[in-house]
């Protein structure tokens, strides 16, 4: 199941057909069904009868696309026997093939599943019933709030996959979902092409939600449910690496979050550092504090705390959320300010360095038992050198967005 792109025709008899069954349809209706579609003749035909006979049944004006990504099978053929309009989406992926659908429809919502059988298609005019009546952008069939069959769901994905990366999103982005990896879904067109999404891959799923959640469009969901899938069938859902890909982008879309843990993180951790190093080892009833144990762990969060920091710097060089005063200006900075402050942190960084250095060598390079200096001095040295890099890193990738590289050729989805 993936992307769209331009259509092409295979012999004389296919360009009539497809032609006709165009002219048929160059008119707008009122939902659209869309598949995603590599290499599923052994489903794809079940799908498309239970969606038609669901919408026939309640009298939905519909029409059905097939988005193939590529099949070498009988998909094709099989989605043209069932009177669908077929897509041809050459950019590979799940998330390119529903854009490609999606971007064809002709309805005003539009409804996509999976082709593998493993949805309720009958709840297709409750789905889209509820998108209507909630004047929603989304309208969600949730699994986790309805029948899941036994063995229809992996244990990962039913008890940690899908509930954890669901509770991110709500918790990050304001939501009140139940199920973000549900692959059967109806949204309203208008609404979609506001929304920006880009996905390629598995993660269009968590990137339709957030963008969704974050332009304030009204989300709704009904209950489902899930059947098993085919015996021997091979998912194109990797658990772990497409879970992974999940996560990362749900984290690249909160800035924000990297940017304050960096803050609030770093700034107890480097005042506390400070006053141990003049303060030296204190005790307060049994407690013994700021000795050397104390100051390691207050280096590990200070470090830990600049990589935060310069994390969400990074990412919000290409996000529209806007950054605290601080980051913004840090972001900001121009060359010539960047390459003293550069300059200077360096050359402070080179005279402690040297004097510790010749103090070590005074004493023989033996122990000087100066433990807390020491690791105050190199606290303040490593936050320095890892800002540094920090910056550099920001306005290095800055300056190559800046440039602009040349946009990747992707040829647009066509009928066939």
């Amino acid at each position: 199941m993936h992307e769209n792109q331009p259509e092409t025709f295979l012999a004389e008899e296919t360009f009539h057909r497809s032609q006709s069954t165009l002219a048929d349809s160059d008119r707008s209706c009122v939902l659209s069904f869309v598949f995603p579609c590599l290499n599923e003749e052994a489903t794809l035909g079940d799908c498309i009868r239970q969606v038609k006979t669901a919408l026939a049944g309640a009298l939905i004006d519909h029409e059905i696309v097939v988005a193939d990504n590529g099949s070498t099978d009988r998909s094709i053929e099989i989605a043209r026997e069932n009177g669908c309009r077929i897509i041809n989406v050459p950019r590979r992926g799940y998330g390119a093939a529903l854009q490609g659908g999606i971007n064809a429809a002709l309805g005003r919502y539009v409804a996509f599943a999976d082709s593998d059988n493993t949805y309720l298609y009958q709840h297709t005019p409750a789905l889209f019933e509820a998108a209507r009546r909630h004047q929603a952008g989304m309208a969600i069939a949730s699994r986790m709030i309805g029948d899941i069959e036994p063995g229809a769901m992996p244990f990962l994905h039913r008890h940690l996959g899908t509930p954890v990366l669901t509770a991110l999103i709500n918790l990050l982005f304001c939501g009140q979902l139940t199920d973000c990896n549900s692959g059967f879904r109806c949204i309203e067109k208008a609404e979609y092409t506001k929304w920006g999404v880009q996905s390629d891959g598995m993660e269009f799923a968590s990137e339709l939600l957030i963008r969704a959640l974050k332009a304030k469009s009204t989300i709704v969901e009904i209950p489902s449910g899930l059947r098993r899938d085919l015996p021997g069938r091979k998912a194109h859902l990797k658990t772990w690496q497409d879970g992974m890909r999940h996560l990362l982008f749900i984290l690249s879309e909160k800035p924000a979050l990297f940017e304050w843990l960096g803050i609030l993180l770093f700034v107890p951790s480097t005042l506390l550092a400070a006053f141990a190093g003049f303060s030296g080892p204190l005790t307060l009833g049994r407690f013994n504090i700021f000795d050397l144990h104390s100051q390691a762990i207050l280096l590990l969060g200070a470090v830990v705390a600049t990589q935060f920091y310069v994390f969400g710097c990074s990412l919000f060089l290409s996000s529209p959320d806007k950054p605290t005063p601080l980051t913004r200006r840090i972001i900001d900075l121009n060359e010539g300010t960047l390459f003293f402050t550069l300059l200077g942190v360096l050359a402070t960084t080179v005279l402690i360095v040297s004097g510790l250095v010749v103090t070590w060598a005074t004493a023989g390079f033996g122990g000087l038992h100066h433990a807390h200096r020491l690791l105050t001095a190199v606290h303040f040295l490593s936050v320095a050198a890892m800002g540094s890099i920090g910056l550099l890193s920001i306005h290095t990738l800055k300056k190559r967005r800046s440039a602009g590289k040349p946009p990747a050729t992707h040829t647009s989805p066509t009928p066939v």
